[in-house]
């Protein structure tokens, strides 16, 4: 069995990394593996060079034409799409190759189409992609409720390297950091953010850290200057190492309008750094609120100013949370989990 595994582009993000992941980590005696991907830095991480294959972040013809190929020549039998784009791009091969091959999906976000035309997101989903992964058991149901057939969908989370996010024991130390590691686009809400950091602004011994970057930059910085906060907030920007930053912090925040399954909840279970975050998508189903962390229902910034205080005066709250979250990620997110149950969803095509 021959398989190929296809994303947009290898910059940072959480449908990359994952990639990244899989292409790192899967291996099985029947089954050659094969990769492509548009460029980025996350390039460094690919172990099997030989077996990757670069293609454009903008030539979608082009791509079309080279991802033909690449079937044809490696006799591929099972592409994994790991974005919409990269399903239409099978698709399209289809139309014009006799080559039989099967598509594998996973749905690492909400995409324009589903938003704009359902009917047209479904109707290529059931008729083309043999089955569909998503990350969370809240994104299966939204595809069902889509008029996906169920039959095709299996959730398989997000896995963290725990050799990489190793458990870090938290020492409080004079200032209490709280930090969010998010790419700075507007669906990642930095105004909350920045509103929590300017309420609690007169609290001393706290500060507040934005890493990341992406195209709302220039407009966050803006807003930090603006508000006289540049005392109260750091911007770190790029960060190649998230699982440093996450561990310098005493708290992380997520304060996005939306979200499928983000992975630095995860990686911030596995280091122990305790997470106050929103309440969307499937992030209910790794924080259980009070249990493994803190579950915010609206984007209220005095709830959220409130348990960020309580976090930093409460040690044996902290301590609760970040003990009951390391053994859930332990028990349900590893990344042997998530590479082992990617396989399976492969070997149930053949």
């Amino acid at each position: 069995m021959n398989i190929l595994v296809i994303t947009d582009k290898l910059i940072h993000g959480g449908a990359e990394m994952y990639f990244c992941k899989l292409e790192n980590q899967l291996q099985h005696p029947n089954i050659s593996f094969y990769y492509a991907a548009g460029p980025g830095e996350l390039y460094k991480k690919i172990k099997h060079q030989n077996h990757f294959n670069e293609m454009s972040r903008t030539k979608h013809l082009q791509n079309i034409r080279r991802l033909r190929k690449l079937i044809n020549d490696k006799q591929i039998d099972l592409v994994h799409a790991n974005s919409l784009r990269m399903v239409l791009y099978c698709i399209a091969v289809k139309k014009f190759t006799k080559k039989k091959f099967k598509i594998v999906y996973t749905k690492h976000n909400v995409t324009v189409l589903e938003e704009k035309n359902p009917v047209i997101f479904s109707h290529l989903l059931n008729k083309y992609v043999e089955r569909i992964i998503t990350v969370s058991d809240f994104e299966k149901r939204n595809l069902v409720n889509a008029g996906i057939e169920p039959n095709k969908i299996t959730t398989v989370y997000n896995g963290v390297d725990l050799n990489q996010f190793t458990f870090h024991p938290k020492e409080i130390g004079k200032t209490f950091k709280v930090g969010i590691l998010a790419r700075l686009s507007e669906e990642k809400n930095h105004d909350l953010f920045i509103k929590i950091a300017n309420q609690l602004r007169d609290i001393p011994n706290l500060m507040f850290y934005i890493a990341g970057d992406g195209p709302e930059k220039t407009k966050i910085e803006n807003i930090i200057q603006s508000q006289n906060l540049l005392h109260k907030i750091k911007m770190i920007g790029a960060v190649h190492n998230p699982e440093e930053f996450i561990k310098e912090m005493d708290v992380l925040l997520l304060t996005s309008h939306r979200e499928v399954f983000p992975m630095v909840i995860l990686e911030g279970m596995a280091v122990g750094t305790p997470i106050i975050s929103i309440n969307r998508g499937g992030i209910g189903e790794a924080i259980i609120g009070n249990q493994t962390g803190v579950l915010i229902n609206d984007h209220s910034v005095s709830e959220f100013c409130n348990k960020i205080l309580e976090m930093k005066t409460n040690e044996e709250l902290r301590k609760h949370f970040i003990e009951n979250a390391r053994e859930k990620v332990q028990v349900d997110f590893s990344l042997e989990q998530m590479v082992s149950n990617t396989l399976k969803e492969y070997l149930n095509c053949s």
